[in-house]
Order: structure tokens, then sequence, then C-alpha cells
């Protein structure tokens, strides 16, 4: 009974994250709005030139690229291939090699140590599993090598934003795997509970990303067309609930409203760094 229960776990995995694949295809107009905050992971990760690195969850390869630009021989992985095809386009404009690889942050398709310096902007915190994914990362990460990240804090924008769509999604069937909520990726002390004794020197920094914008209902349009998993849901909300729907889009734009200053949203971040331990605390 346990293995097909854990059969049918991964299955349903499974489809989630074929729907990611699906639903993230748009993100790519974000990009404008991501290089800045990639160039100060990669800062504040010190990558150096000759150092192995893997970009998780890379997007359009905003992070790749700048690791590449510093000398460093970069591999990027992320699960949709739109976005791959537009980061394989960028390090040609950008004149670097990086090699993309389509593959699943929980499944990492490389040996162990591979890696002097693993990041990850935005990325892994959609894994539903903060535990494997976590773990699939040192364990390609060298001894003594550093893990990076960049996440969404709870409590500013995009993390309320989070909060807001995760209270307005069906439940799941009972008895069926849940998703880890990714806010939880921006909170330190969860980092740190997550992170434990298999990393030392863990420090933390915080930015914010700027976002122009005409007005908060310009916002809340360029958020739904991006953004897959509220696009997806609203898309499915037209049909069965349009009033459910307009009410979430005003949400969505009074919350802009709230934290826009003039003509800027600026989306707060938080980047964490830590060097992973030789030989783990028992």
């Amino acid at each position: 009974m346990q293995e097909a229960n854990l059969e049918a776990s991964r299955d349903q995995f499974a489809a989630f994250k074929a729907n990611q694949k699906e639903v993230w295809a748009g993100f790519g107009v974000n990009e404008g709005f991501t290089t800045v905050p990639a160039g100060e992971l990669v800062a504040f990760a010190g990558v150096k030139r000759g150092e192995r690195v893997l970009d998780v969850g890379c997007g359009t390869g905003v992070v790749a690229v700048t690791a590449a630009r510093a000398g460093a021989h970069v591999t990027g992985l992320d699960l949709t291939p739109v976005l791959l095809d537009r980061a394989r386009e960028n390090a040609s404009i950008a004149g670097v090699e990086v090699e993309f690889v389509e593959g699943d942050a929980e499944r990492l398709p490389f040996p162990d140590t591979s890696f002097d310096v693993v990041l990850s902007q935005l990325g892994h915190m959609f894994a539903p599993r903060p535990d494997i994914a976590l773990a699939e990362m040192l364990r390609v990460l060298k001894p003594g090598g550093r893990i990076a990240f960049t996440t969404w804090p709870p409590e500013h924008v995009t993390g309320q934003l989070f909060m807001m769509m995760a209270a307005q999604m069906p439940a799941p069937p009972e008895g069926s795997p849940r998703p880890s909520p990714p806010v939880l990726w921006g909170d330190p002390n969860v980092i740190r509970q997550r992170l434990g004794q298999s990393v030392s020197d863990l420090r933390f920094s915080r930015g914010a990303m700027i976002a122009p914008a005409l007005s908060p209902r310009h916002v809340q349009m360029g958020v739904e067309a991006s953004f897959g998993p509220l696009k997806t849901m609203l898309a499915k909300l037209d049909i069965a609930a349009p009033e459910r729907a307009a009410q979430i889009r005003e949400q969505i734009v009074e919350l802009v409203r709230q934290n826009m200053e003039g003509n800027i949203l600026r989306q707060h971040f938080l980047m964490t760094a830590a060097i992973k331990r030789a030989e783990p605390d028992a």
C-alpha cells in the first residue's frame, strides 16, 4: 500500500510539473526586470572566472549569461523549453558559451559534486518539494562550494500576491500531495531550518526589482499575462465564476496601488548565500 501511494504521489507531481512547464512559457517578457537582480545575485555569490556554475530554474538565462560573462563555465537548467530557447538566444547575443539543459530541479541530471557554485533566481522556489530540490542542489555542489538564491519574501508585494492566489486556489483532492507554498522560501527562518547543518557561513541580503508601470491596472494586466499560475487560474474562473475573476483582478490592482511609488513598483527580494560543509554535523 505504501509503494502504491508513493507511485500515485509521483504521478500527481509529474502532472503538476507538466502543467508548470506550460504555464511558465510566457515568463520571458519579465526578462528586462530580472536582469539587474541577476547581476546582484552573481556578485553576491562571488562567482569567479573558471568556476563551474549551475543555474537552477534558469528561465531566459539572465543569471547564467551573467555568470558566463564573469568567466565561469555555466550550465542552466529549466523545465520550460520556450524559456530555454530564449536563454540560448541571449547567450549567443552576449557572445558567451552556456550549456542549457531541459530538466527538473527535483532530479538534477548531474553527478555528485559537479559544481563550484549553484545558483537560482526565483526558480527552485517553485519546485513542489523544497526538501528534495534543496537536497539535489547540495548533492551536485562540491564540499566548500557556494549555494546562493533569490526568493520573494512573504511580507512584500510579490509575496502578498502569492498568498492572495493561494487563498483562491481550490483545495487538492483528499490524499493528494500538496506542493509547498513558494513564498516560504522568502522567510529567513524557514531558510535556516531547511539548510540546517548542511551549510556554514549563511548570510542574507535584500534588494528590490524596479518595475516601471503607467498604472496599477497596467501591472495587473502584465502580471496576469506573464505569471503562468495566475493566468491559468483566472482563465478558468472567467468561465466558471466570472464575477470572482473580476474581484481577484481588482484585489491585485488594489495591492499594486498600495505599493506603487509614482510610476515604479518595487518588488523586494531576499538573497541567500551559504557554503556547503565538507562533512555536515551529525
